[in-house]
């Protein structure tokens, strides 16, 4: 397994996480971005002049274009995991994820998902989040 990118929200808001790991403290499945597909993409590109080395009288003109490039939703750069760090524990499993966005919104996606009572570590403090449907704090 590998840590993938999983948009949680329409603001794109992302958890970075082995799917099976995150899934198994939420009611609902993530999906993870990369599931969608490498496609193809289209970017145009502006006129501009092009000089053959530095002071060149006579510049030569490029025109307009389009070009196709290679798209990946879950592409990382490097070894390193985006976002903020958080931990997962629901006194059995006790998991470390990354987010990006704000933890704001990370609490609230937790809330509204639990599938059990779980405590959450954030960098700062420690919430307790009861499971979807009730039960008290984790």
């Amino acid at each position: 397994m590998a840590i993938q990118k999983h948009t949680y929200d329409l603001e794109g808001n992302a958890i970075y996480a082995e799917t099976a790991n995150i899934n198994y403290f939420l009611k609902t499945e993530l999906v993870p971005d990369s599931s969608e597909g490498v496609v193809n993409k289209t970017a145009n590109v502006k006129a501009f002049t092009r000089r053959r080395y530095p002071g060149d009288p006579s510049p030569s003109n490029v025109s307009a274009s389009t070009r196709e490039f290679l798209y990946d939703p879950g592409r990382r750069n490097g070894a390193a995991t985006p976002g903020s760090p958080f931990i997962l524990d629901d006194g059995v499993e006790k998991r470390s994820f990354t987010y990006t966005g704000s933890f704001t919104d990370l609490h609230a996606f937790l809330v509204g998902d639990a599938a059990m009572n779980l405590r959450c570590y954030s960098p700062s403090a420690s919430y307790d989040i009861a499971a979807v449907g009730g039960g008290g704090g984790g």
